[in-house]
This record gives C-alpha cells, sequence and structure tokens, in this order.
C-alpha cells in the first residue's frame, strides 16, 4: 500500500478534528486519526506522520484514504469486521471430556493433547483450552498407597492422639532413619544461576560412599536429635535411643512414634526397652509413613541440601547433615498436627475396597 490520495480539508471538517483531538475524553484511536488527517492536509511526508502519531504508514496511508472517502465520520466509529469463529459446540467439548476420562485407544496410556485433537478433529490449542477449562491434566498422575494394616484404626487414633494431645509431663517423639544417603560428586563443575538462564548440574555423578541418618523430632518443640552411621541394624537403632535417652531430661516419659520396620522390633532392642521404662513405642500402621512426623523433616532435607548437594565424602557429608540439623534447631517450631483421626477415618469409610473398612465401623 502507497499513498493514492491527496488529503483536502474543508474549514467545517478542520474545526470537528481539532475539537476531537481537543477532547480528553476520545479514545486514544480517534485522536491518532484525526492528527493523521491533519497533519496529511499540511503535506508532511508519510514517515513523519506516522513519527508524530505514534503508528505505521500503512495506517497513515489507510485513514488517509477513508478520509478521503467517507469523511470524518469514518474516522469515529469502527470499520466492520469478518466475523469470529464460531464457539466449540457443547457436544464436542463433553466429547473431549469424556474420551480424556477414559482409555486412549492402542497400546498408549493416556492421551496426549496431539492424539486427541486428532480423534476429535480439532487443533492442539483448542484441546488444551478445554482441558484447562475443566481441569483435566491427562499427563499427570498421582500414586497411593492403601494400608491393609487391620489395626489401622486404632493406631491411628493412637499417633494422632499424640499429636493433638501429648501426655503431660512426657515427651513425644518422632524417630525414623533415612538410610542411604549418598555421597554425590559431580564429574564436572555446574554453572550458577543467571537472570534468564537456570543453574546447570551434570546428570553424572561420582559415588563416594553412604552413610544412614537416624533422626528424632520432639513434637514438643520441633528440635531434632540425629545421628550419622555407617550402617542401619538393631546396634546402631540401640546407640541411636541412648542418644536420645540423653538428650531428653530426666523423669519424663518418652513416648516415641515409629514404623514397622523389623529393626526397631528386634528381639535385642525390645530387651533395651524392657531395661527403659520409661519408653512406650507406638507403631504406625503398615504402609502409612505419612504419620510419622519426622518423615516431613526428611523431605525438607532432601529438598533444601542433598538433592543438589555435591560431596567429595562420606565424612563431608555426615558434615553437612549435622550443619543443617544444627540450623533447623536453631529457628524449630512445634509440630502441629491438625487433622483429627475422626476426620481421617470419615474419608476412608469413603473409599471403596479397603480391607479395614469392617474394623472402622
Amino acid at each position: 500500500m502507497a499513498q493514492t490520495v491527496s488529503v483536502i480539508i474543508s474549514p467545517e471538517d478542520r474545526a470537528r478534528l481539532a475539537a476531537v483531538i481537543g477532547d480528553r475524553n476520545r479514545p486514544l484511536k480517534h485522536v491518532q486519526r484525526a492528527r493523521i488527517v491533519l497533519l496529511s492536509a499540511e503535506r508532511l511526508p508519510v514517515l513523519e506522520i506516522a513519527r508524530q502519531t505514534g503508528v505505521s504508514r500503512p495506517s497513515v496511508w489507510r485513514w488517509q484514504r477513508r478520509f478521503a472517502e467517507r469523511g470524518v465520520d469514518v474516522l469515529l466509529r469502527e470499520p466492520s469486521r469478518k466475523p469470529g469463529k464460531a464457539p466449540i459446540p457443547p457436544d464436542t467439548v463433553q466429547r473431549v471430556v469424556s474420551l480424556t476420562c477414559a482409555e486412549p485407544p492402542g497400546t498408549a496410556t493416556h492421551w496426549t493433547g496431539r492424539a486427541m485433537a486428532k480423534a476429535v478433529g480439532l487443533s492442539l490449542r483448542t484441546v488444551q483450552r478445554i482441558w484447562e477449562a475443566h481441569r483435566l491434566q491427562p499427563h499427570r498422575i498421582r500414586t497411593f498407597k492403601r494400608s491393609n494394616d487391620p489395626a489401622f484404626a486404632t493406631k491411628v487414633e493412637d499417633v494422632v492422639g499424640l499429636y493433638m494431645d501429648p501426655p503431660a509431663h512426657a515427651v513425644v517423639v518422632s524417630i525414623d532413619e533415612k538410610s542411604q544417603i549418598q555421597a554425590l560428586d559431580r564429574t564436572q563443575p555446574g554453572l550458577p544461576l543467571k537472570p534468564g538462564k537456570c543453574g546447570t548440574m551434570t546428570h553424572d555423578y561420582k559415588r563416594h560412599g553412604t552413610t544412614t541418618l537416624f533422626a528424632a523430632l520432639n513434637v514438643l518443640d520441633g528440635t531434632v536429635v540425629g545421628r550419622c552411621m555407617a550402617q542401619h541394624r538393631h546396634q546402631e537403632f540401640i546407640k541411636f535411643l541412648n542418644a536420645v535417652e540423653r538428650a531428653v531430661p530426666a523423669g519424663k516419659i518418652i513416648h516415641a512414634i515409629l514404623d514397622n520396620y523389623g529393626t526397631h522390633k528386634h528381639p535385642k532392642v525390645q530387651a533395651w526397652l524392657a531395661d527403659h521404662p520409661r519408653w512406650v513405642f507406638h507403631f504406625t500402621p503398615t504402609s502409612a509413613s505419612w504419620l510419622n512426623a519426622v518423615e516431613g523433616f526428611f523431605s525438607t532435607l532432601t529438598r533444601k541440601r542433598l538433592r543438589r548437594g555435591v560431596f567429595t565424602s562420606v565424612p563431608q557429608l555426615e558434615d553437612e547433615i549435622r550443619r543443617f540439623i544444627r540450623e533447623h534447631n536453631g529457628k524449630a517450631k512445634p509440630f502441629v498436627w491438625t487433622k483429627p483421626a475422626e476426620t481421617i477415618l470419615e474419608k476412608l469409610r469413603c473409599c471403596p475396597l479397603h480391607p479395614f473398612n469392617e474394623s472402622l465401623h
């Protein structure tokens, strides 16, 4: 497109255009169009008009031609546009939703956007918008584990009761082990985080050995007693229990929450327990580690220190773990459990095929 008209303005049109420019309530696009016409009447170059009005040269040519054809009124109304695309029919949307929630054809395990677009004859972006509107995410999956412990309800009430209403003159500790923590050293140094670029880390690594962290979380104040040991046997577990025994003030009953790992029920551990009458063990249901409060501390340790850590030896790894525990204890807060046992059991009653549902009733 190029300039094909010479703009000539009558005194009446010039007055109307000046009024448009002077009206502060006018839309900016109307003011721009009026200025284009007035500057064009002064025989300024198109490039200069475009610069002064903040539009492109094709826009200047377009509004020069339209003014020449239909006058001032065309500058103040929107030109007719081609009708937009028709909305997706509801039955088509419902078909996409139904197919997404059903098994995909062939050997695929889940629907992809392109596969769905091909199956229903829509564009990929249309399928994605339908999924977003109905909160469908076929590429994601959540894992779960059902407990088959026949005493599930009793154990949940016991453990949650300790969290929410701990006995007087007692200490409640959550005990567990994080085994096989690897001292991993990267084969090449990574690059630091920069604006617009994430940090880097090689996918391969060198192994320098492993350690096992024994930890006890005091739910009353949130502090952690931790010990790193080379092996994960009942001997090491008894040593750790002795460390917790020394850390807890005398005269207080110690209620320990543990999972069902065989080490915790070893005959020598039971003998140690008989020699220390202030200790009481409370076991979580099988396949219910989410009831063990110290698992939250292990998760924090993994995310904030271990996953991206670089360790050239096991002693360095253990030093960093001990340092993390000290920093945690410096700003520890009491562990707060907010979900009553009744609420947990009520949700499980609604789940079909639970082997312990009969015991809940």
